[in-house]
């Protein structure tokens, strides 16, 4: 059985996507950025390129919104899904940049040249940063982008693809300190029957019933993470009351993040971590 998630500061501050409001999503710079200001855990996506690496990408494309193509050009919004991720290898995907561009969308994100990092290197740059600054450890909430019109198309089926990101984890973290999320029931069922005892966070967008919401599992998750909109006070006591730990995303206001914590939530996930480095009360790593 692998030891329930524990964090020394009550609340898990989370980066998402590292630190998208400050640096590039998804890259070494903005999981850096993120550690540097004292998240509890790294926030990320991943996806399958045809040669079954395991990469940090948010979409199973190469977006235009933020990405450069491999000659330095725009990539139109039509033509963006043409840079199918399962269909490039990864020694292609190395060749986009997805930094230079900016997104406008967070005015104060740096502007760098990065391109899309493998799960494998994420974590060796974050276990190395604890070492190197004695800081406490790292976790890590890592969600599967699968959908069931995508299986065969843009990721593997869904089975596979669990099975491929599972095995990195377990080859390089231990799993105590990894939740494993997903909006994709299919995912959570698979991984739960064939892995018992990970951590799961079942991911809702527009469900605002969680009772409603948790008929499409199997199981009881050990996290809730719904959009944080959707959430009261009786919804979270409600949550608690099964056993679910209620970690709601994306959480850019810090009135939001105030009225969420009085509320009792878990967790934090949010674009800004600065925002965590100013919070009453808050344990420095």
């Amino acid at each position: 059985m692998i030891p329930e998630l524990s964090f020394s500061q009550g609340i898990d501050w989370q980066g998402h996507r590292g630190a998208r409001g400050l640096m590039p999503e998804n890259s070494i710079p903005a999981f850096r950025k993120a550690m540097e200001l004292g998240v509890t855990t790294l926030e990320m996506d991943v996806v399958i390129t045809r040669d079954k690496q395991v990469i940090v990408s948010h979409d199973p494309w190469i977006s235009g919104e933020f990405c450069l193509d491999s000659s330095g050009n725009n990539i139109p919004a039509e033509d963006e899904r043409k840079y199918n991720i399962y269909r490039l290898t990864y020694d292609e995907i190395l060749k986009f940049d997805c930094g230079s561009k900016g997104n406008t969308s967070f005015p104060r994100q740096e502007k760098i040249a990065v391109c899309k990092p493998l799960l494998t290197d994420v974590f060796r740059m974050a276990e190395k940063y604890c070492k190197d600054y004695n800081r406490n450890e790292i976790y890590y909430n890592i969600e599967i982008k699968s959908e069931p019109q995508w299986d065969d198309l843009f990721h593997p089926v869904v089975g596979e693809f669990c099975d491929l990101v599972y095995q990195v984890i377990n080859d390089y973290i231990p799993l105590r300190r990894v939740i494993i999320q997903s909006f994709d029931p299919r995912a959570l069922n698979y991984l739960h029957n064939k892995h018992p005892g990970l951590n799961l966070a079942y991911l809702v967008e527009h469900e605002a019933d969680p009772a409603a919401a948790m008929k499409l599992l199997d199981f009881s998750p050990s996290v809730y993470s719904p959009n944080f909109e959707l959430l009261s006070p009786e919804k979270i006591k409600w949550l608690h009351s099964k056993g679910m730990r209620v970690i709601p995303w994306t959480v850019n206001q810090p009135e939001a993040i105030k009225n969420l914590i009085i509320m009792g939530v878990n967790g934090i996930i949010t674009d800004y971590p600065d925002l965590i480095t100013a919070w009453p009360g808050r344990e420095e790593n």
